[in-house]
């Protein structure tokens, strides 16, 4: 089974405010969703993951090595017009939004390019915005934004980072699945990144544990 539509991807037009970038609804097709869905772990912890750190069921993990693959890649460099043939992958997941997440940033300059693959079920939630991620036309306003991507049935958003990629959402708080695969400047910042993620999930297990 094939579960990304790289086709789809392929022909996106990408658009270019406030900030270059695409979004493709169904990129996990209906046939494929389902049998992700269910094989993701239960997170009762909010923050990133490092993929490799967790228990996913076997669909769950061969959607994320085809989101590693060089089909995505070459599908990302295309359609930004980037050289990412050399580029570190970080992967993550998160599974859990709380009250805090959401405010608006512009990701780290390690990370060239930001992937975001959105896994949850259409919800009353999400028709009320909360939860969904807005692209800004600056830091100032949540309510100044030119898109919005609900996190549902594995819509996927992509855009190479860039000083004015501010982006931020509603508070939502409860189960809110998404895989974050970015492409890093270099080796070094990708393994600082993928240290500081697994301290985290090792300090979140510690915390639970009490």
């Amino acid at each position: 089974m094939t579960y990304l539509d790289l086709a789809k991807l392929r022909t996106t037009p990408v658009a270019r405010e406030p900030f270059a970038h695409v979004i493709v609804p169904d990129f996990v097709p209906p046939t494929a969703l389902a049998g992700v869905l269910a094989d993701l772990p239960a997170m009762e912890r909010g923050g990133s993951f490092p993929i490799n750190s967790l228990r996913l069921g076997p669909a769950a993990m061969a959607m994320v090595r085809e989101l590693e693959g060089d089909g995505f890649r070459d599908a990302i460099a295309t359609l930004f017009g980037l050289d990412l043939d050399a580029a570190p992958t970080m992967v993550t997941l998160r599974g859990r939004a709380r009250e805090r997440d959401g405010a608006i940033h512009c990701d780290s300059a390690t990370k060239r390019v930001t992937v975001l693959l959105y896994l949850n079920p259409a919800t009353d939630a999400w028709e009320r915005q909360e939860g969904c991620l807005r692209l800004l036309r600056g830091p100032g306003d949540l309510e100044d934004f030119v898109a919005e991507v609900p996190p549902v049935n594995g819509t996927l958003l992509a855009f190479p980072n860039a000083a004015n990629a501010w982006h931020g959402h509603k508070t939502f708080v409860g189960p809110r699945y998404v895989v974050q695969l970015n492409y890093m400047t270099n080796d070094h910042a990708a393994r600082a990144e993928i240290r500081r993620h697994k301290l985290s999930a090792f300090v979140k297990r510690l915390t639970a544990a009490v």
